[in-house]
């Protein structure tokens, strides 16, 4: 048998199921969730087979609960899907309020829970942005760094809105990481 050279969470392209993501890895076969297939798996030395994008390689099998944590980020990275953020309980059913200076023009208001979703979904499509370059087959390592450094320097510009959060985690954090506002 041939080395491994994927584990769970590399994405893969198979001529009859498409794209999709490895969430196992057997003794000689790959378990693969395809964007319209479901799960399968594939040989791996299936010749409709390619991948795309080693991601974790490795010779064992993974833990049920990497499985769990690579199918999250898969789910994030090709459904678009977002995860559940509560907003902090202060805001619910709060309004922004946007005052312009003229006193003769009218004010913009918009209820909190829209506005934060707007928030999260910026998030959720800034870290999908961030796969894509990780991703990217032909930017090179110094590209990809410098790209980087620019989406981490938005999270910094963002982390004023942390206070909607209700949980820590969900945070921005920018250059200096996880400190308080």
């Amino acid at each position: 048998m041939e080395e491994l050279t994927a584990g769970v969470g590399s994405r893969v392209q198979h001529a009859r199921y498409g794209p999709g993501v490895i969430i196992g890895v057997k003794y000689a076969q790959y378990v693969i969730t395809f964007i319209n297939q479901g799960v399968v798996e594939v040989d791996k030395t299936d010749p409709l087979f390619e991948i795309l994008y080693a991601e974790n390689e490795t010779v064992e099998v993974e833990t049920v609960s990497a499985v769990e944590t690579s199918l999250l980020k898969i789910l994030r990275l090709w459904g678009g899907i977002t995860e559940v953020v509560p907003l902090g309980e202060r805001w619910a059913g709060g309004t922004l309020l946007m005052q312009p200076k003229d006193p003769s023009l009218k004010a913009k208001e918009v209820p909190v829970e829209v506005f934060f979703h707007k928030i999260v979904m910026v998030r959720d499509r800034l870290r999908v942005l961030e796969q894509q370059i990780n991703a990217h087959k032909l930017l090179s390592d110094e590209d990809k760094v410098n790209m980087q450094q620019y989406i981490t320097r938005i999270y910094g510009s963002l982390t004023t809105f942390n206070v909607l959060f209700r949980e820590k985690e969900h945070w921005f954090t920018g250059e200096k990481g996880g400190k308080d506002e």
